[in-house]
Protein backbone atom coordinates (compact mmCIF):
# COMPACT_ATOMS: atom_id res chain seq x y z
CA UNK A 1 0.00 0.00 0.00
CA UNK A 2 0.82 3.30 -0.96
CA UNK A 3 2.06 6.07 1.76
CA UNK A 4 -0.57 8.08 0.97
CA UNK A 5 -3.55 5.49 0.74
CA UNK A 6 -2.39 4.62 4.16
CA UNK A 7 -2.70 8.08 5.11
CA UNK A 8 -6.23 7.68 3.63
CA UNK A 9 -7.57 4.57 5.45
CA UNK A 10 -6.49 5.98 8.37
CA UNK A 11 -8.54 8.89 8.05
CA UNK A 12 -11.62 6.46 6.45
CA UNK A 13 -11.65 4.68 10.10
CA UNK A 14 -11.71 7.44 12.17
CA UNK A 15 -14.59 8.97 9.71
CA UNK A 16 -16.14 5.40 10.36
CA UNK A 17 -15.78 5.36 13.90
CA UNK A 18 -17.84 8.88 14.86
CA UNK A 19 -14.12 10.24 15.63
CA UNK A 20 -14.33 12.39 12.67
CA UNK A 21 -18.65 13.44 11.81
CA UNK A 22 -19.52 14.51 8.70
CA UNK A 23 -19.32 18.41 8.01
CA UNK A 24 -15.99 18.45 10.60
CA UNK A 25 -12.93 19.84 9.27
CA UNK A 26 -10.25 17.13 8.37
CA UNK A 27 -6.44 17.65 10.22
CA UNK A 28 -4.69 20.17 7.94
CA UNK A 29 -2.72 19.46 5.29
CA UNK A 30 0.48 20.12 7.69
CA UNK A 31 -1.34 18.49 10.81
CA UNK A 32 -1.32 15.06 8.56
CA UNK A 33 1.98 15.51 7.09
CA UNK A 34 3.30 15.84 11.06
CA UNK A 35 0.90 13.35 12.26
CA UNK A 36 1.92 11.02 9.93
CA UNK A 37 5.08 11.49 9.30
CA UNK A 38 4.76 11.94 5.74
CA UNK A 39 5.67 14.97 3.17
CA UNK A 40 2.93 17.52 2.58
CA UNK A 41 2.34 15.99 -0.98
CA UNK A 42 1.67 12.61 0.43
CA UNK A 43 -1.14 14.49 2.67
CA UNK A 44 -2.44 16.26 0.10
CA UNK A 45 -2.83 12.80 -2.14
CA UNK A 46 -4.34 11.34 0.92
CA UNK A 47 -7.18 13.77 0.64
CA UNK A 48 -7.13 14.52 -2.98
CA UNK A 49 -8.34 10.03 -2.86
CA UNK A 50 -10.86 11.05 -0.11
CA UNK A 51 -12.27 13.67 -2.24
CA UNK A 52 -12.23 11.39 -5.26
CA UNK A 53 -14.70 8.70 -3.24
CA UNK A 54 -16.61 11.14 -2.58
CA UNK A 55 -15.58 10.99 1.42
CA UNK A 56 -14.21 14.65 2.10
CA UNK A 57 -15.36 18.07 0.30
CA UNK A 58 -12.63 20.59 -0.50
CA UNK A 59 -13.80 24.09 0.66
CA UNK A 60 -11.72 27.05 -1.19
CA UNK A 61 -9.14 28.65 1.50
CA UNK A 62 -10.69 26.51 4.47
CA UNK A 63 -9.19 22.95 3.82
CA UNK A 64 -11.07 19.53 3.37
CA UNK A 65 -14.62 18.54 5.19
CA UNK A 66 -15.92 15.05 6.02
CA UNK A 67 -18.87 14.75 3.64
CA UNK A 68 -21.95 13.85 4.66
CA UNK A 69 -23.69 10.35 3.42
CA UNK A 70 -25.68 11.56 0.23
CA UNK A 71 -29.51 11.53 1.78
CA UNK A 72 -31.41 9.33 -0.76
CA UNK A 73 -33.27 11.10 -3.29
CA UNK A 74 -36.44 11.94 -3.39
CA UNK A 75 -39.13 9.22 -4.39
CA UNK A 76 -40.44 9.20 -8.04
CA UNK A 77 -43.72 10.63 -8.02
CA UNK A 78 -45.66 8.44 -10.55
CA UNK A 79 -47.31 10.29 -13.29
CA UNK A 80 -51.32 11.33 -12.62
CA UNK A 81 -53.72 10.73 -14.96
CA UNK A 82 -55.54 13.95 -14.69
CA UNK A 83 -57.08 15.90 -17.30
CA UNK A 84 -56.51 20.02 -17.30
CA UNK A 85 -57.75 21.87 -14.65
CA UNK A 86 -57.84 25.26 -13.40
CA UNK A 87 -55.22 25.75 -10.63
CA UNK A 88 -56.90 24.89 -7.32
CA UNK A 89 -54.40 25.19 -4.26
CA UNK A 90 -55.38 27.79 -1.48
CA UNK A 91 -51.76 27.66 -0.21
CA UNK A 92 -50.62 29.73 -2.95
CA UNK A 93 -52.31 32.83 -1.46
CA UNK A 94 -50.71 32.56 1.72
CA UNK A 95 -47.63 32.87 -0.16
CA UNK A 96 -47.84 36.43 -0.54
CA UNK A 97 -48.00 37.21 3.48
CA UNK A 98 -44.82 35.08 4.27
CA UNK A 99 -42.89 36.57 1.38
CA UNK A 100 -43.82 39.95 2.95
CA UNK A 101 -42.37 39.30 6.15
CA UNK A 102 -38.93 40.64 7.43
CA UNK A 103 -38.46 38.98 10.96
CA UNK A 104 -38.01 35.35 9.86
CA UNK A 105 -34.42 33.76 8.75
CA UNK A 106 -35.45 33.79 5.22
CA UNK A 107 -34.52 29.79 3.79
CA UNK A 108 -37.82 30.22 2.08
CA UNK A 109 -36.46 32.71 -0.28
CA UNK A 110 -34.81 31.43 -3.44
CA UNK A 111 -32.89 34.24 -4.09
CA UNK A 112 -28.73 34.33 -2.94
CA UNK A 113 -28.17 36.98 0.21
CA UNK A 114 -27.08 40.89 -0.62
CA UNK A 115 -23.63 39.38 0.53
CA UNK A 116 -23.35 37.33 -2.05
CA UNK A 117 -23.59 39.98 -4.34
CA UNK A 118 -21.81 42.89 -5.85
CA UNK A 119 -23.41 45.45 -4.14
CA UNK A 120 -20.65 48.09 -3.86
CA UNK A 121 -20.15 47.68 -7.66
CA UNK A 122 -24.33 48.24 -8.26
CA UNK A 123 -24.42 51.08 -5.96
CA UNK A 124 -20.98 53.07 -7.83
CA UNK A 125 -22.52 51.95 -11.20
CA UNK A 126 -25.94 53.37 -9.59
CA UNK A 127 -24.78 56.56 -8.55
CA UNK A 128 -22.04 57.30 -11.60
CA UNK A 129 -25.52 56.87 -14.11
CA UNK A 130 -27.71 59.16 -12.00
CA UNK A 131 -24.81 61.48 -11.78
CA UNK A 132 -23.31 61.59 -15.48
CA UNK A 133 -26.78 61.25 -16.99
CA UNK A 134 -29.63 62.34 -14.57
CA UNK A 135 -31.87 62.96 -17.34
CA UNK A 136 -31.71 59.98 -19.13
CA UNK A 137 -31.72 58.31 -15.61
CA UNK A 138 -35.10 59.99 -14.33
CA UNK A 139 -36.98 59.61 -17.58
CA UNK A 140 -39.68 57.19 -19.50
CA UNK A 141 -36.92 54.51 -20.71
CA UNK A 142 -38.31 53.31 -24.08
CA UNK A 143 -41.43 50.78 -23.74
CA UNK A 144 -38.63 47.66 -25.08
CA UNK A 145 -35.68 48.88 -22.96
CA UNK A 146 -32.27 50.62 -23.29
CA UNK A 147 -30.81 49.47 -26.28
CA UNK A 148 -27.56 49.27 -24.93
CA UNK A 149 -28.70 46.74 -22.39
CA UNK A 150 -30.98 44.65 -25.14
CA UNK A 151 -27.19 44.51 -27.11
CA UNK A 152 -25.45 43.40 -24.25
CA UNK A 153 -28.26 40.50 -23.38
CA UNK A 154 -28.18 39.63 -27.46
CA UNK A 155 -24.05 39.34 -26.63
CA UNK A 156 -24.62 37.13 -23.96
CA UNK A 157 -27.37 34.78 -26.19
CA UNK A 158 -24.31 34.43 -28.65
CA UNK A 159 -21.92 33.23 -26.08
CA UNK A 160 -24.10 30.46 -25.73
CA UNK A 161 -24.96 29.38 -29.24
CA UNK A 162 -28.23 30.96 -29.52
CA UNK A 163 -29.47 33.59 -32.31
CA UNK A 164 -31.36 35.97 -30.72
CA UNK A 165 -31.50 39.88 -31.52
CA UNK A 166 -31.14 42.59 -29.55
CA UNK A 167 -34.65 43.71 -31.85
CA UNK A 168 -35.97 40.84 -30.19
CA UNK A 169 -35.79 41.37 -26.89
CA UNK A 170 -37.92 43.57 -24.46
CA UNK A 171 -37.15 44.28 -20.91
CA UNK A 172 -39.12 43.55 -18.34
CA UNK A 173 -39.63 43.34 -14.19
CA UNK A 174 -38.07 40.61 -13.44
CA UNK A 175 -38.72 36.90 -15.68
CA UNK A 176 -42.06 36.63 -13.97
CA UNK A 177 -43.49 39.87 -16.21
CA UNK A 178 -41.95 38.27 -19.07
CA UNK A 179 -43.60 34.89 -18.46
CA UNK A 180 -46.81 36.47 -17.78
CA UNK A 181 -46.56 38.34 -20.74
CA UNK A 182 -46.02 35.28 -22.78
CA UNK A 183 -49.06 33.77 -21.57
CA UNK A 184 -51.38 36.88 -21.82
CA UNK A 185 -50.42 37.09 -25.59
CA UNK A 186 -50.01 33.51 -26.42
CA UNK A 187 -53.61 32.36 -24.61
CA UNK A 188 -56.56 33.27 -23.76
CA UNK A 189 -59.04 32.55 -20.74
CA UNK A 190 -60.20 28.60 -20.36
CA UNK A 191 -56.77 27.62 -22.79
CA UNK A 192 -54.40 24.87 -21.80
CA UNK A 193 -50.51 25.52 -20.29
CA UNK A 194 -48.29 23.09 -19.73
CA UNK A 195 -46.02 23.09 -16.32
CA UNK A 196 -43.35 21.12 -14.92
CA UNK A 197 -44.64 19.03 -11.49
CA UNK A 198 -43.52 20.50 -8.86
CA UNK A 199 -42.66 24.04 -10.74
CA UNK A 200 -42.55 27.75 -9.15
CA UNK A 201 -45.32 28.54 -7.12
CA UNK A 202 -45.25 32.52 -9.43
CA UNK A 203 -45.84 30.33 -12.40
CA UNK A 204 -48.95 28.69 -10.98
CA UNK A 205 -50.14 32.20 -9.78
CA UNK A 206 -50.05 33.78 -12.92
CA UNK A 207 -51.60 30.87 -14.52
CA UNK A 208 -54.46 31.62 -12.03
CA UNK A 209 -55.03 34.92 -12.61
CA UNK A 210 -55.40 34.57 -16.58
CA UNK A 211 -57.90 31.86 -15.96
CA UNK A 212 -55.75 29.38 -17.93
CA UNK A 213 -56.19 25.92 -17.41
CA UNK A 214 -53.29 23.64 -16.54
CA UNK A 215 -51.31 20.35 -17.32
CA UNK A 216 -48.64 18.98 -15.07
CA UNK A 217 -45.67 16.79 -16.57
CA UNK A 218 -43.34 15.51 -13.77
CA UNK A 219 -39.84 16.99 -13.31
CA UNK A 220 -37.46 13.73 -12.32
CA UNK A 221 -35.39 14.23 -9.65
CA UNK A 222 -31.65 14.26 -11.02
CA UNK A 223 -33.26 14.08 -14.46
CA UNK A 224 -35.32 17.28 -15.09
CA UNK A 225 -38.22 17.14 -17.48
CA UNK A 226 -40.12 13.72 -18.55
CA UNK A 227 -39.72 13.89 -22.09
CA UNK A 228 -41.49 10.54 -23.03
CA UNK A 229 -44.61 11.93 -20.91
CA UNK A 230 -44.30 15.00 -22.09
CA UNK A 231 -45.23 13.05 -25.79
CA UNK A 232 -48.00 11.49 -24.21
CA UNK A 233 -49.57 14.61 -22.47
CA UNK A 234 -49.54 16.93 -25.69
CA UNK A 235 -50.75 13.82 -28.09
CA UNK A 236 -53.93 13.82 -25.75
CA UNK A 237 -54.45 17.51 -25.26
CA UNK A 238 -54.75 20.58 -27.34
CA UNK A 239 -52.23 22.80 -25.06
CA UNK A 240 -51.42 26.33 -26.42
CA UNK A 241 -48.28 26.97 -24.00
CA UNK A 242 -46.00 24.98 -22.44
CA UNK A 243 -44.10 27.07 -19.62
CA UNK A 244 -40.29 25.14 -18.68
CA UNK A 245 -38.04 25.16 -16.64
CA UNK A 246 -35.14 22.74 -18.32
CA UNK A 247 -32.20 24.37 -16.65
CA UNK A 248 -31.87 23.77 -12.58
CA UNK A 249 -35.77 23.55 -11.89
CA UNK A 250 -36.78 25.13 -9.36
CA UNK A 251 -37.11 23.65 -6.73
CA UNK A 252 -35.56 20.19 -7.45
CA UNK A 253 -32.83 21.96 -9.06
CA UNK A 254 -32.74 19.53 -11.94
CA UNK A 255 -31.43 19.76 -15.49
CA UNK A 256 -32.61 18.49 -18.51
CA UNK A 257 -30.06 17.40 -20.29
CA UNK A 258 -29.27 18.48 -24.33
CA UNK A 259 -31.16 15.52 -25.44
CA UNK A 260 -34.05 15.56 -23.64
CA UNK A 261 -34.35 19.04 -24.53
CA UNK A 262 -33.77 18.71 -28.29
CA UNK A 263 -36.59 16.12 -28.04
CA UNK A 264 -38.80 18.08 -25.81
CA UNK A 265 -38.80 20.88 -28.65
CA UNK A 266 -39.58 18.81 -31.44
CA UNK A 267 -42.32 17.47 -29.89
CA UNK A 268 -43.80 20.88 -28.74
CA UNK A 269 -43.37 22.01 -32.55
CA UNK A 270 -45.07 18.77 -34.19
CA UNK A 271 -48.02 19.61 -31.87
CA UNK A 272 -48.60 23.36 -32.27
CA UNK A 273 -47.53 23.84 -28.71
CA UNK A 274 -45.24 27.35 -27.83
CA UNK A 275 -42.56 26.92 -24.97
CA UNK A 276 -41.90 29.71 -22.59
CA UNK A 277 -38.33 29.14 -21.29
CA UNK A 278 -37.92 30.17 -17.86
CA UNK A 279 -34.14 29.88 -18.05
CA UNK A 280 -33.94 32.44 -15.21
CA UNK A 281 -31.34 29.86 -12.92
CA UNK A 282 -29.16 28.86 -16.14
CA UNK A 283 -26.23 30.76 -14.74
CA UNK A 284 -26.10 29.08 -11.62
CA UNK A 285 -24.46 25.78 -12.76
CA UNK A 286 -22.21 25.06 -9.71
CA UNK A 287 -19.77 22.77 -12.43
CA UNK A 288 -18.77 26.43 -13.92
CA UNK A 289 -20.64 24.58 -17.49
CA UNK A 290 -23.48 27.11 -18.34
CA UNK A 291 -26.26 24.51 -19.69
CA UNK A 292 -27.51 25.95 -22.84
CA UNK A 293 -31.10 27.72 -23.32
CA UNK A 294 -33.40 25.86 -25.52
CA UNK A 295 -33.41 28.92 -28.01
CA UNK A 296 -29.70 27.09 -28.90
CA UNK A 297 -31.69 24.65 -30.73
CA UNK A 298 -34.71 25.94 -31.96
CA UNK A 299 -34.96 26.37 -35.56
CA UNK A 300 -38.57 27.01 -36.08
CA UNK A 301 -39.20 30.21 -33.97
CA UNK A 302 -41.12 28.20 -31.13
CA UNK A 303 -39.47 29.79 -28.17
CA UNK A 304 -39.76 32.54 -25.92
CA UNK A 305 -37.10 32.81 -23.50
CA UNK A 306 -37.24 34.86 -20.32
CA UNK A 307 -34.00 35.19 -18.00
CA UNK A 308 -33.68 37.83 -15.52
CA UNK A 309 -30.54 39.28 -13.27
CA UNK A 310 -32.35 38.88 -10.26
CA UNK A 311 -30.83 35.62 -8.45
CA UNK A 312 -27.13 36.94 -10.07
CA UNK A 313 -26.57 40.33 -9.46
CA UNK A 314 -29.87 42.63 -7.84
CA UNK A 315 -33.21 41.10 -7.34
CA UNK A 316 -34.19 44.63 -6.04
CA UNK A 317 -33.53 46.37 -9.88
CA UNK A 318 -36.52 44.31 -11.00
CA UNK A 319 -34.90 44.09 -14.44
CA UNK A 320 -35.78 40.87 -16.58
CA UNK A 321 -36.41 40.45 -20.24
CA UNK A 322 -37.93 38.17 -22.78
CA UNK A 323 -36.58 37.21 -26.14
CA UNK A 324 -39.73 36.96 -27.87
CA UNK A 325 -38.61 35.93 -31.27
CA UNK A 326 -41.47 36.13 -34.12
CA UNK A 327 -44.01 37.45 -30.93
CA UNK A 328 -42.01 40.12 -30.32
CA UNK A 329 -44.50 42.95 -31.82
CA UNK A 330 -47.49 41.27 -30.26
CA UNK A 331 -45.54 41.31 -26.55
CA UNK A 332 -44.11 44.70 -26.77
CA UNK A 333 -47.74 46.11 -27.31
CA UNK A 334 -48.60 43.75 -24.14
CA UNK A 335 -45.73 45.49 -22.26
CA UNK A 336 -46.75 48.99 -23.12
CA UNK A 337 -50.18 48.10 -22.69
CA UNK A 338 -49.80 46.93 -19.45
CA UNK A 339 -46.32 49.21 -17.80
CA UNK A 340 -45.42 50.80 -20.75
CA UNK A 341 -41.82 50.65 -19.74
CA UNK A 342 -39.30 49.68 -17.32
CA UNK A 343 -37.56 52.18 -14.96
CA UNK A 344 -34.31 53.97 -16.44
CA UNK A 345 -31.91 53.71 -13.96
CA UNK A 346 -31.98 50.40 -13.03
CA UNK A 347 -31.22 49.83 -16.91
CA UNK A 348 -28.53 52.18 -17.27
CA UNK A 349 -26.86 50.88 -13.87
CA UNK A 350 -26.82 47.39 -14.94
CA UNK A 351 -25.39 48.15 -18.52
CA UNK A 352 -22.81 50.32 -16.75
CA UNK A 353 -21.94 47.17 -14.44
CA UNK A 354 -21.73 45.05 -17.37
CA UNK A 355 -19.32 46.86 -18.90
CA UNK A 356 -16.96 47.54 -16.02
CA UNK A 357 -16.73 44.09 -14.66
CA UNK A 358 -16.21 40.58 -15.11
CA UNK A 359 -19.60 38.90 -14.89
CA UNK A 360 -18.01 35.56 -15.20
CA UNK A 361 -15.43 36.59 -12.34
CA UNK A 362 -18.53 37.39 -10.08
CA UNK A 363 -20.21 34.09 -11.36
CA UNK A 364 -17.41 31.99 -10.19
CA UNK A 365 -17.43 33.24 -6.94
CA UNK A 366 -21.25 32.55 -6.80
CA UNK A 367 -21.39 29.31 -7.94
CA UNK A 368 -18.81 27.72 -5.31
CA UNK A 369 -20.66 29.69 -2.78
CA UNK A 370 -23.48 27.94 -3.48
CA UNK A 371 -22.37 24.91 -4.33
CA UNK A 372 -20.85 24.70 -0.67
CA UNK A 373 -23.83 26.45 0.99
CA UNK A 374 -26.01 23.34 -0.18
CA UNK A 375 -23.13 21.05 0.72
CA UNK A 376 -23.81 22.05 4.22
CA UNK A 377 -27.51 22.08 4.17
CA UNK A 378 -27.03 18.68 2.90
CA UNK A 379 -24.61 17.98 6.01
CA UNK A 380 -26.76 19.30 8.26
CA UNK A 381 -30.23 17.68 7.43
CA UNK A 382 -28.06 14.32 7.67
CA UNK A 383 -26.88 15.24 10.98
CA UNK A 384 -29.93 16.58 12.70
CA UNK A 385 -33.22 15.68 10.60
CA UNK A 386 -35.08 12.17 11.30
CA UNK A 387 -33.18 9.49 9.16
CA UNK A 388 -35.79 8.51 6.42
CA UNK A 389 -35.40 12.10 4.95
CA UNK A 390 -35.01 12.17 1.09
CA UNK A 391 -32.93 14.75 -0.82
CA UNK A 392 -32.33 15.82 -3.90
CA UNK A 393 -28.57 16.47 -5.34
CA UNK A 394 -28.86 19.84 -6.98
CA UNK A 395 -26.44 20.68 -10.04
CA UNK A 396 -27.32 24.46 -9.87
CA UNK A 397 -29.68 26.96 -9.20
CA UNK A 398 -30.70 27.74 -5.58
CA UNK A 399 -32.96 25.30 -4.06
CA UNK A 400 -32.67 21.89 -2.23
CA UNK A 401 -35.86 19.92 -1.70
CA UNK A 402 -36.62 17.37 0.59
CA UNK A 403 -39.00 14.54 1.05
CA UNK A 404 -39.82 14.20 5.02
CA UNK A 405 -40.13 10.24 6.10
CA UNK A 406 -43.66 9.02 5.79
CA UNK A 407 -46.02 10.52 7.76
CA UNK A 408 -44.13 14.09 7.18
CA UNK A 409 -45.91 16.92 6.65
CA UNK A 410 -44.32 19.76 5.11
CA UNK A 411 -47.17 22.49 6.19
CA UNK A 412 -47.26 21.61 9.56
CA UNK A 413 -43.09 22.29 9.23
CA UNK A 414 -43.51 25.49 7.63
CA UNK A 415 -45.97 26.94 10.58
CA UNK A 416 -44.14 25.26 13.11
CA UNK A 417 -40.96 26.86 12.08
CA UNK A 418 -42.65 30.23 10.83
CA UNK A 419 -43.66 30.24 14.99
CA UNK A 420 -40.15 30.29 15.72
CA UNK A 421 -38.74 32.67 13.00
CA UNK A 422 -37.49 30.38 10.55
CA UNK A 423 -38.86 30.73 6.64
CA UNK A 424 -39.57 28.19 4.93
CA UNK A 425 -41.52 26.79 1.73
CA UNK A 426 -43.97 23.83 1.79
CA UNK A 427 -44.19 21.04 -0.63
CA UNK A 428 -48.15 22.17 -1.62
CA UNK A 429 -46.74 25.38 -2.93
CA UNK A 430 -45.33 23.61 -5.86
CA UNK A 431 -48.36 22.09 -7.16
CA UNK A 432 -51.61 23.04 -8.78
CA UNK A 433 -53.72 21.27 -6.68
CA UNK A 434 -51.55 21.05 -3.13
CA UNK A 435 -49.67 17.87 -3.90
CA UNK A 436 -46.01 17.12 -2.12
CA UNK A 437 -47.26 17.42 1.38
CA UNK A 438 -44.46 15.39 2.75
CA UNK A 439 -41.82 17.68 1.32
CA UNK A 440 -40.19 21.17 1.64
CA UNK A 441 -37.90 23.35 -0.19
CA UNK A 442 -35.25 25.27 1.44
CA UNK A 443 -33.04 28.19 0.08
CA UNK A 444 -29.01 27.85 -0.30
CA UNK A 445 -28.81 31.50 -1.00
CA UNK A 446 -27.80 32.21 2.79
CA UNK A 447 -24.01 32.29 3.71
CA UNK A 448 -23.19 29.52 6.04
CA UNK A 449 -23.07 30.49 9.85
CA UNK A 450 -23.54 29.76 13.49
CA UNK A 451 -27.31 31.07 13.17
CA UNK A 452 -27.80 28.80 10.00
CA UNK A 453 -26.51 25.82 11.90
CA UNK A 454 -28.53 26.53 14.87
CA UNK A 455 -31.78 26.70 12.21
CA UNK A 456 -31.25 23.89 10.57
CA UNK A 457 -31.05 22.03 13.92
CA UNK A 458 -33.87 23.48 14.99
CA UNK A 459 -35.61 22.49 11.82
CA UNK A 460 -34.55 18.95 12.38
CA UNK A 461 -35.93 18.77 16.10
CA UNK A 462 -39.47 20.35 14.90
CA UNK A 463 -39.99 17.47 11.66
CA UNK A 464 -38.88 14.71 14.09
CA UNK A 465 -41.52 16.28 16.91
CA UNK A 466 -44.15 16.20 14.45
CA UNK A 467 -43.18 12.69 13.18
CA UNK A 468 -44.07 11.96 16.75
Amino acid sequence: MLLYERVAEQLREQIASGALRAGERLPSIRQLAQGHGVSTATAVQACLQLEREGVAQARPRSGYFVRAAAPRLPAARPPRRRAPGTVSNPVLQDVLDMLARRDVLPLHSATPAPALLPQAALGASLSRCLRRQPAAALDYAPPQGLPGLRRLIAQRYAQLGAAVAPDEIVITAGAMEAISLALRTLAEPGDVVLVESPTYHGILQAIASLRLKVLEVPNLPGRGIDVARLESLLAQHCVRAAVLVPNFNNPLGSLTDDAAKQALLDSCARHGTVVIEDDIYGELAWSGQRPSPLRRWDRRGNVISCGSFSKILAPGLRVGWLAGAGWTEALLRAKYFSTVGNASLPQLALEDYLRRHDLERHLRRLRRTLAENVQRLHEAVARHWPAATRACEPQGGLSLWLQLPPGGDGYGLFEAALAEGIGTSPGVLFSSRGDYADCLRLSCGLPWSETLDRALRRLGRLAAQRLR
